[in-house]
């Protein structure tokens, strides 16, 4: 798994009883939304740029820390301390390391998430009764974007797409999260994690 490969999302059809008119849910409500959210965990599926597709558990607490683990296999992402590490079970090398900032999943981590922003946003539309955000760090639009699907009723963030600076798609789609509850902080660990590999 090399940096461009933390196109860290997963593409599932969104097949959601909804009413047939649904409008698209306003910037500053997904805004507030997703600062809301604290700790969550669920299962996730990957679909990578190749085809290919990877399920796994994922563990976020916000802000700045994420943990996927991909199943029957040691591979292991971890976000913690402004850092991004991967840990490639196919790899004899140490974890690969880059800034969290480098990578557009930055935009959903970060302390006060503000979709208002100006030049964050570069698409807002209703697609099939959900509501498709696609946005980037305006400093630096050259690290890529992210493209987030929201059903409403409650508001829920279903999947996303992150495009890289090489133009690599990742998809990551969720499964029903549980919200709430704390995680050891050896979860986020990236010095535990290298240290127990070793």
């Amino acid at each position: 798994m090399n940096k461009r490969t933390l196109a860290l999302a997963p593409v599932f059809a969104l097949a959601f009883a909804l009413p047939a008119m649904a409008e698209k849910i306003p910037l500053n409500e997904l805004s507030n939304y997703l600062n809301g959210l604290g700790t969550m965990n669920g299962k996730f599926t990957q679909v990578n740029n190749d085809g290919s597709i990877s399920t796994g558990q994922v563990y976020i607490q916000r802000p700045g820390r994420v943990r996927f683990e991909y199943n029957n296999d040691n591979t292991l992402v971890l976000a913690s301390g402004g850092q991004v590490a991967v840990f490639d079970s196919k790899s004899n090398s140490a974890a690969q390391q880059y800034p969290l900032s480098e990578t557009p999943l930055s935009i959903i981590l970060a302390q006060n998430v503000d979709l208002g922003r100006a030049n964050m946003v570069t698409g807002h539309s209703e697609q099939k009764n959900t509501t498709v955000v696609t946005a980037q760090d305006p400093a630096h639009p050259e690290y890529g974007n992210i493209q987030m699907v929201f059903t409403a009723g409650p508001t829920e963030l279903r999947q996303w797409v992150i495009t890289d600076n090489a133009g690599e798609k990742t998809t990551v789609i969720l499964g029903e999260m549980a919200k709430g509850g704390s995680f050891a902080p050896s979860t986020f660990s990236i010095n535990n994690e290298i240290a127990r590999r070793n």
